[in-house]
């Protein structure tokens, strides 16, 4: 049996990002293989820190992609079936080139250890990752170009972003990576050093409790900016729905450094598919 560059996409997004998975579901099915695309590319360039042995390497991974959306790439770039299907998506739904390359400059800082210097810093971090997929997402379900959506997208974005930085917070300290902003680390009389030790203290338990907050306030923007958009845009915006529940389950006692237990994914799954039904009722 021959595996389509849609297949291929949509097992590695099934495998490595089951939330955007799910999602891509309650997509029409003929747009659905475009989306696979989106989110395949973004788990393959997620993951790049994990493949390489030195950050220089890791810019190269990034530049090939670049290369592959300019046209640069050597070889067959199609070849590759994430490629191939995503430009495909690229060229049928005129997505824009400049925020791939965006997101592209953003993951850069993945491959190093530099601290994140400052909340605006983070959240334009999220906005040219997370909330840039939500916007790509949105010209292929609706080519909508529309101020209302994009507002939407820049806060859901930011607000799932956060929270799946806090739920890889224990893997990121364990690898000496930090997220927590330098800002909100000092207002709490800590370094970067503190949030990387594996010591859990009250006060890193505040700075955590403060990006918590930070994700709610954008969360909660969200939802509010959801009125008045296209319900056809709905599968891009649905992983928000988890972001209470992620959230609240944080605020459990707990070790920073071990985290909280993941919710089941049968529960995720029909975390998501309440989150459907409650979106539809905000639009």
């Amino acid at each position: 049996m021959t595996t389509t560059d849609t297949d291929y996409c949509a097992a590695l997004v099934r495998g490595l990002d089951r939330d955007r998975y799910i999602a891509d579901l309650f997509a029409p099915a003929d747009k659905r293989g475009a989306l696979f695309a989106l989110h395949a590319f973004n788990a393959e360039v997620a993951r790049v820190r994990e493949a390489i042995t030195n950050p220089m390497a890791g810019e190269v991974r990034l530049q090939w992609w670049s290369d592959a959306l300019i046209g640069g790439a050597r070889g067959d770039v199609r070849a590759n079936p994430v490629a191939g299907a995503l430009l495909e998506a690229v060229e049928t739904y005129d997505l824009p080139r400049e925020t791939f390359f965006s997101l592209l400059d953003a993951r850069i800082f993945d491959l190093y250890d530099d601290p994140m210097p400052s909340v605006n810093d983070l959240e334009g971090y999220a906005g040219e990752t997370s909330s840039a997929l939500i916007r790509l997402a949105t010209i292929v379900l609706t080519g909508a170009a529309d101020r209302a959506s994009a507002e939407v997208a820049g806060h859901a974005g930011v607000a799932y972003a956060i929270t799946g930085l806090l739920r890889a917070f224990p893997f990121h300290a364990r690898r000496g990576q930090c997220y927590v902003p330098l800002d909100i680390l000092a207002a709490h009389g800590l370094t970067r050093e503190d949030a990387v030790s594996g010591q859990a203290s009250p006060a890193l338990r505040a700075a955590l409790g403060e990006m918590r907050a930070l994700a709610r306030r954008h969360y909660d923007k969200a939802i509010a900016a959801l009125a008045g958009t296209d319900p056809a845009n709905l599968p891009a915006f649905l992983p928000l729905a988890l972001v209470p529940g992620d959230l609240s389950r944080m605020t459990r006692p707990h070790d920073p450094f071990t985290g909280v237990p993941a919710l089941p994914p049968l529960l995720r799954i029909w975390a998501l598919w309440r989150g459907a039904r409650s979106l539809r009722r905000a639009v």
